[in-house]
């Protein structure tokens, strides 16, 4: 039995390095984001030394863009009271915020802090595989989110074109199942802005996917975020709810 687990074993390393970096990025890709337009809604906690500093819930509507295949998101504000039903844009390259108070629509960065350590473009859905190159692989053990040890492919990632939130990501993929357990991303000076584990995988649509992202900061090991998607649901992202024009006159169905 663990000599048939350990050739099981082997195989699965053996197929997954025979792929290229980019198409091992791809696969994790496609573990994370479905490949249809869907919806969900995210809960994110803000702590500060353990202790819970701040906190917002957002829908979320997405679908790929046909020629790209980078993803193009709608984001709400459900709570807290105060933000909600504000929303952000994100059409693939560019990014818009829009109060319905003011009724004014701002251009936002990516890289923009939103709450905590999750910026902007933490909260939309992205396809790595769009918007970096994955320049290497090589094996490596690393922990996951649970402290347990994993054997795994480490990523390194170099932004492809200027729609990329960061300069370069370092990834660790699952080496069996290329589920990613976890990433770093640098500045282009090379400092580390924060790293993101990937956790609480669960069925959804036909796949285990995770459902919690737990970011910390660079600097500040005590500075963490959660992100917890729910509610996921498989539904139409109609065009003109992906166009900035459209923004005052968008309402939830």
């Amino acid at each position: 039995m663990a000599l048939a687990l350990l050739a099981g074993l082997s195989v699965c390393s053996q197929l997954a390095m025979a792929a290229t970096p980019q198409e091992i990025l791809a696969a994790s890709d496609a573990i994370r984001n479905p490949d249809f337009p869907f919806g969900l809604t995210n809960t994110l906690v803000e702590y500060r030394k353990g202790k819970e500093t701040d906190a917002s819930t957002l829908a979320i509507y997405s679908k790929a863009d046909p020629k790209g295949g980078q993803f193009r998101s709608l984001v709400r504000y459900l709570a807290p009271a105060r933000d909600a039903n504000k929303l952000i844009l994100f059409n693939g390259k560019d990014m818009w915020f829009f109060d319905p108070s003011s009724k004014a629509s701002i251009r936002l960065s990516p890289q923009q802090r939103l709450l905590g350590q999750a910026s902007n473009g933490d909260v939309v859905t992205v396809n790595f595989a769009k918007d970096y190159q994955a320049v290497s692989a090589s094996e490596e053990d690393t922990q996951d989110g649970e402290r347990q040890n994993r054997r795994s492919i480490k990523l390194e990632l170099n932004a492809a074109n200027d729609s990329a939130s960061y300069h370069r990501i370092v990834m660790w993929v699952d080496q069996s199942s290329m589920r990613p357990i976890k990433s770093r991303f640098y500045s282009e000076s090379g400092k580390l802005l924060k790293t993101a584990y990937y956790r609480r995988y669960q069925p959804v649509f036909g796949a285990e996917r995770p459902t919690e992202t737990v970011i910390i900061d660079g600097l500040e090991p005590d500075w963490v975020t959660i992100m917890r998607y729910s509610d996921w649901v498989k539904r139409e992202v109609p065009e003109t709810w992906l166009q900035r024009d459209y923004l005052p006159r968008f309402k939830p169905e």
